[in-house]
């Protein structure tokens, strides 16, 4: 490895963006990449260094690029939750339908997590797929109320969801809708929300299935 690559991977990781320019000054990659497949841009993503990516970005940095767990700076914007990161990543036109190793896109760990401020800042700034279908036939809505807790925060999130058009009577691969899951788990908060929905879509729910 170029030793100006070497350096410019340690400096995104540590969050150093004037060892970054430095490093790119000196004619480092920004697509380069460490033994683990990840790019500088990835390492700041993951250690939420926005300085760092924004340098990155300006000098062509690729938010698509995947390690080796199928990771990339945009999508891992949805397990940190990192609004300020995603913002900073926006500019560089990231796939919003680059898919993570579940097979799911930066709102569905989101939704899971609680991120409330992230689901709402990335439904509303970008045209993500409130309704994409992960590997284990989980929608955002589903993810939000099978692996939530049921509290306020993903209360929150569900409403947003909703709000930017989830479909709630989606159901998983066994056919389970969010709503039956929230009864299943004794999330009654969550449950009236999601029977709200469901009954505003003027829809019984016959016909609809798990993953598309």
């Amino acid at each position: 490895m170029n030793p100006h690559d070497r350096l410019l991977l340690d400096a995104a990781g540590a969050g150093d963006a004037d060892g970054v320019r430095a490093a790119l000054a000196a004619g480092a990659a920004p697509g380069t990449r460490d033994e683990d497949l990840r790019t500088p841009l990835l390492l700041a993503a993951l250690g939420d260094h926005v300085d760092v990516a924004e340098v990155l970005v300006a000098a062509g940095a690729d938010p698509d690029a995947a390690d080796s767990r199928e990771d990339t700076a945009w999508l891992v914007t949805g397990v940190t939750g990192s609004v300020r990161m995603m913002r900073a990543l926006l500019p560089a036109g990231p796939d919003l339908t680059r898919r993570n190793r579940f097979g799911g896109i930066s709102v569905i760990p989101a939704a899971e997590r609680g991120h409330v401020a992230y689901v709402r800042a990335v439904l509303a700034e970008t045209d993500i797929d409130v309704d994409h279908v992960n590997r284990l036939g989980w929608t955002a809505l589903l993810e939000a109320v099978i692996l939530g807790d049921g509290g306020s925060r993903h209360e929150e999130v569900v409403r947003l969801l909703l709000a930017a058009g989830a479909d709630p009577w989606l159901a998983d691969s066994q056919g389970v809708t969010a709503y039956e899951h929230a009864v299943r788990r004794g999330f009654d908060g969550l449950a009236l929300l999601l029977r709200a929905a469901q009954q505003r879509s003027g829809r019984d729910g016959r016909g609809t299935g798990g993953a598309r």
